[in-house]
């Protein structure tokens, strides 16, 4: 068996994505004998060959730099920080969709759900809901699962949960090299009372489009739904891996309750 780096990813991605060598050869115009070749290292595939396969195997920004890279070329994509002078208008265009978002919740989350900015409202929804705690984590997954977090005030936790879940299993499914996914799977398996079955995948079962998250509070149950934002053909690895989670009142109590929140911050900042 060679230990062709490149050879390596492509027959991982080729199993993810179900694809023999004679399929992906025919998707992409190259040979079979020559894919056979670049594969077990007996050929150099060219930039423009790997540039191809990752097209046809519908890989991210970040996997296509690492195949690039295990063919012998420098990544094509680059990686800033979204504070990076580059990226100015995006994080003004960012920053515009979460102050629109008052004064309802909105959060900036990364490709591993890491939560990087939120708006005023979730700052304020979040301590109300929390009485004050801090929270213990910055990863909105482990925000969720952690019964030292947020999940004891979800009253309808094991829905929520499932769903999340199952955004694991699909990142997975669509970036089968990708191990930071795996390891925060089997993270929020090592929570207490998270089924077993939902190690497995549920294929054929398209899950509910919407999920809406309903918190206990003292204001009463507060429910909201969520929608994600992502940035249509990125150059950038940043902005591939970027979502911006809107949330959005599910009844007229919660959005109420979302404006009376905002009042009293303005109030109590106006006597200041």
């Amino acid at each position: 068996m060679s230990h062709s780096p490149i050879g390596a990813l492509l027959r991982e991605w080729r199993a993810a994505r179900h694809l023999s060598q004679l399929d992906l050869a025919l998707e992409t115009g190259i040979s079979t004998r020559h894919l056979s070749c670049v594969e077990t290292g007996k050929a150099r595939a060219s930039r423009d060959t790997v540039s191809r396969l990752a097209d046809a195997l519908g890989m991210p920004l970040r996997e296509r730099n690492a195949l690039l890279h295990a063919a012998g070329f420098a990544a094509m994509h680059p990686e800033r920080s979204l504070a990076a002078p580059a990226l100015d208008r995006v994080r003004q265009a960012v920053d515009l969709i979460l102050a629109h978002q008052e004064p309802y919740p909105a959060f900036v989350i990364s490709r591993h759900w890491d939560v990087l900015a939120t708006n005023a409202a979730a700052a304020r929804v979040g301590q109300m809901l929390m009485e004050g705690r801090p929270g213990r984590h910055i990863n909105l997954l482990h925000q969720i699962f952690d019964p030292e977090d947020f999940r004891p005030v979800i009253a309808n936790w094991h829905e929520v949960a499932a769903r999340f879940i199952r955004h694991l299993h699909d990142d997975l499914a669509a970036n089968p090299t990708d191990r930071r996914t795996q390891q925060l799977l089997d993270e929020m398996f090592a929570y207490p009372d998270v089924p077993a079955r939902w190690r497995e995948r549920e294929l054929g079962k398209e899950p509910s489009p919407i999920v809406t998250f309903t918190f206990r509070s003292k204001f009463g149950e507060l429910r909201f739904f969520e929608t994600f934002t992502t940035f249509a053909a990125p150059y950038d690895v940043t902005l591939d891996e970027l979502r911006i989670d809107c949330t959005f009142p599910a009844d007229d109590h919660t959005a109420a309750v979302c404006a009376e929140l905002a009042a009293g911050e303005a109030s109590s900042s106006a006597t200041e």
